[in-house]
């Protein structure tokens, strides 16, 4: 029987490749889209992209050095890159809440009739979308730009003391005020924007139950049972929030309890590694789900390989 560090090393090592492929991969079809079938883009399209981004930016600058923390490779990271790398892993994550929480108020205004109050947001929707998310990357730069001061490489591998405390990397000084308040200011951040995505979530699936009854008393039983793109698009995104919702609770109370014990355990910390990716990870797969477009690009594949295949035959 495999150890339990092996294991964690093979998982750690499968979730980077699972997460690189899938979100690579659904960024190159957006792009894909973007450049050559411009008729079938939407406005949502560009936020998924940027989730991508950001996803695959969480991925990346979270698992590697994780990777390599857990087989023990000794000063992969100096003061210098901790900061650079806790800062973009932090910022990204902070984006990644950001974009989600926008994907489902859009998907809300998207919804509403056209006498609601909410009614006069839908033609300003692409420059609303805009403004929210060149409002996070500044929010997100700024809460995280105060981090850069608070972070050093550890000099060995074990820690003891209140704190962050993380792979490579640790607080300046275990407990200290700095520190504690700004890891509040992370957690009010985050919980406002899990708050509006939570209450969003909640006004769509209150919506979509009515919206049945509604076209099941009106329709026939069949034609109420058949799902509009509107209603596909509402599923994807209420499937990326719920997942999001519980690997981040799951994350935050592992990061609370290990901020605040004195004596750390690298299997937690793995395991808080684990659900710090796991959203990032799965996103790509759900954004595929739904996907029209991706979908009949995806299953094009086959027909390609099989008509190259005969190309080479004939050639």
């Amino acid at each position: 029987m495999l150890p339990s560090n092996t294991i964690f090393q093979i998982f750690l090592i499968f979730q980077l490749c699972l997460g690189v492929i899938g979100n690579s991969s659904l960024l190159m079809l957006y792009v894909y889209m973007f450049l050559f079938r411009p008729h079938f883009k939407k406005l949502k399209d560009a936020v998924y992209m940027h989730l991508t981004i950001v996803n695959l930016s969480t991925i990346m600058f979270t698992l590697i050095k994780d990777i390599m923390f857990s087989f023990r490779v000794p000063n992969f990271l100096n003061d210098i890159s901790c900061k650079a790398v806790l800062f973009s892993f932090r910022v990204s994550r902070g984006l990644s809440i950001c974009t989600t929480s926008v994907l489902s108020t859009f998907q809300v205004i998207t919804i509403t009739p056209s006498n609601s109050k909410r009614a006069w947001l839908k033609p300003r929707l692409s420059r609303w979308i805009f403004y929210s998310l060149l409002c996070s990357w500044l929010i997100n730069l700024l809460i995280y730009g105060n981090m850069l001061d608070l972070i050093i490489a550890k000099s060995n591998f074990t820690h003891i003391g209140h704190g962050y405390s993380h792979g490579y990397c640790q607080n300046k000084k275990s407990g200290n005020y700095d520190s504690g308040s700004l890891f509040s200011l992370i957690i009010t951040h985050d919980l406002f924007y899990v708050a509006v995505m939570m209450y969003a979530s909640l006004y769509v699936v209150i919506f979509l139950y009515r919206h049945r009854k509604i076209a099941q008393h009106l329709h026939s039983k069949s034609l109420s049972s058949q799902s509009s793109p509107e209603h596909k698009a509402t599923h994807s995104i209420l499937s990326l929030v719920s997942c999001f919702v519980l690997t981040y609770w799951l994350n935050n109370s592992i990061t609370l309890y290990g901020f605040y014990t004195r004596e750390k355990n690298p299997r937690l910390e793995t395991i808080d590694t684990i659900l710090t990716t796991s959203y990032p990870t799965i996103c790509p797969f759900l954004l595929m789900k739904n996907n029209k477009v991706i979908l009949q690009f995806a299953s094009s594949f086959p027909v390609l390989r099989m008509t190259c295949f005969h190309c080479s035959l004939n050639g």
